[in-house]
């Protein structure tokens, strides 16, 4: 079986390829780091089995789907950071939803029940399947819920975090750390997964490696070299990169 990995965050794709090359029965592709990319691979190269992240930054993976022209139809595994995309409309034979992070097994288990699919099932069952998926994601971005509440582990217990607390977010290699008023937490998650999940609560990404809460900002600070910092409540300056200096100065009204 012919398979393609579909993720905008690198580290997530390497741990599905290296999972993959444990398995006799798949042959790899390749890999895509957004949407328009997985679109015309996905068209061109026509495998039969795609492990498609929903969230990415230029589309999510429904649009991708949408987007296909292939014939005979893949299978399709949906990989999301978050369950919040309805995830009982996956439990069907021809989709299954991995929600990050997932354990080897839970992964081994998804490709034993993919390998076990006929293409005929898959092709009879396709049309019908992803009708269905795109009206529950429909309903789904309407009536969900944004988590109130990050949760993060703190040695024997798990320390529940309201968006309003939090100041600023910083990239550490695989960790990212949280700064709230008076502690840092320290959450094995990338930066990516953490603006999807504080965008719409006042947050704004002013650097790949720095995620601010706008209630938080003390002030601008200009540099030499026309270079701009931010200033945060508890007086830390982050960089902010001049690709991102304009959207956050319009959402700032300077």
């Amino acid at each position: 079986m012919k398979a393609l990995v579909v993720d905008d965050e690198e580290l997530a794709r390497k741990r599905v390829l290296n999972l993959l090359t444990e398995i006799d029965d798949i042959e790899i592709l390749g890999e895509c780091s957004n949407g328009k990319s997985a679109i015309s691979q996905i068209n061109k190269l026509k495998p039969e089995l795609v492990f498609l992240d929903i969230s990415m930054k230029d589309m999510n993976g429904f649009e991708v789907l949408q987007q296909l022209n292939v014939n005979p139809k893949p299978v399709v595994v949906f990989v999301t950071a978050y369950d919040n995309y309805a995830t009982k409309a996956f439990d069907v034979d021809a989709f299954d939803f991995l929600l990050k992070p997932f354990r080897d097994e839970r992964f081994f288990k998804t490709i034993k029940k993919v390998l076990s699919i006929s293409n005929f099932e898959v092709q009879e069952n396709f049309e019908k399947r992803l009708q269905t998926l795109f009206e529950v994601y429909s309903k789904d971005r309407k009536t969900t819920k944004i988590p109130l509440k990050l949760p993060v582990r703190q040695g024997n217990k798990t320390v529940l975090l309201k968006p309003e607390e939090v100041i600023y977010i910083c990239a550490s290699g695989y960790y990212a750390e949280i700064y709230t008023q008076n502690n840092k937490y320290v959450l094995r998650e990338s930066l990516n997964n953490l603006e999807d999940f504080f965008k719409n609560h006042g947050f704004f990404r002013i650097h790949r490696s720095a995620i601010i809460n706008l209630n938080h900002i003390k002030e601008i600070v200009h540099s030499d070299f026309s270079e701009v910092d931010v200033r945060m409540q508890d007086n830390k300056l982050l960089r902010i990169s001049k690709s991102n200096k304009k959207e956050l100065f319009d959402k700032l009204g300077i």
